[in-house]
């Protein structure tokens, strides 16, 4: 007789753990998200985050184990020896992954992305973050069959992978550009899709 099968070994035999852990705390998915736009150090993602240098260079680390990011280079910077990393993996599960999820896990992936967009867009909506014409805010009750709602998913994948493409392309265009003609070059805006049952 087989010994009985829990959750955690289903998860471990259909979802990489480690991608898992990495996206598993809501600091993590920013700095990975961060370094899918490029190769950048701890002091740096924690200066466009916002956060504490501590708290970023201890997550980093975290990343790391997980083979999430992986070190490129290191460089003296104000007498210290400061540590580049690039991203070896994107920010999100695929839906296959997804699929093989404990409900309990996804709930709490969900939870946590949910409360990042909420928090990010009442910020860009008390600083006039949706005022420039090509800001988008839409929202469209559906009824889809099955051929329409799977199409329906494909094309937000693709448009989040257009997304993370178009981003690669302008972090090089951008980097050709001096410090201050590309502060004022630069769109940081931010892309969230929600498509769900609804309650």
């Amino acid at each position: 007789m087989s010994r009985k099968e829990t959750v955690a070994d289903r998860t471990d035999e259909t979802v990489d753990v480690k991608l898992l852990k990495a996206l598993g705390h809501p600091l993590r998915q920013l700095i990975l998200q961060e370094l899918n736009q490029g190769v950048a150090s701890p002091s740096e993602i924690a200066n466009r985050l916002g956060e504490p240098l501590s708290n970023v260079s201890y997550h980093v680390k975290i990343l790391a184990k997980c083979d999430a990011i992986e070190l490129v280079r290191t460089a003296p910077v104000r007498g210290a020896l400061e540590h580049f990393y690039r991203a070896t993996t994107r920010a999100r599960l695929d839906e296959k992954e997804w699929a093989a999820l404990p409900d309990s896990i996804k709930d709490q992936l969900t939870g946590q992305t949910l409360s990042q967009i909420w928090q990010h867009v009442s910020a860009a909506a008390e600083q006039g973050g949706f005022q420039n014409p090509k800001s988008a805010v839409a929202w469209i009750p559906l009824e889809l069959d099955e051929e329409a709602y799977s199409r329906l998913g494909d094309e937000v994948v693709r448009l989040l992978d257009l997304a993370t493409d178009l981003q690669a392309e302008a972090a090089v265009r951008l980097a050709a550009l001096d410090e201050d003609d590309r502060a004022e070059a630069t769109h940081r805006t931010e892309l969230a899709l929600l498509h769900f049952h609804r309650a």
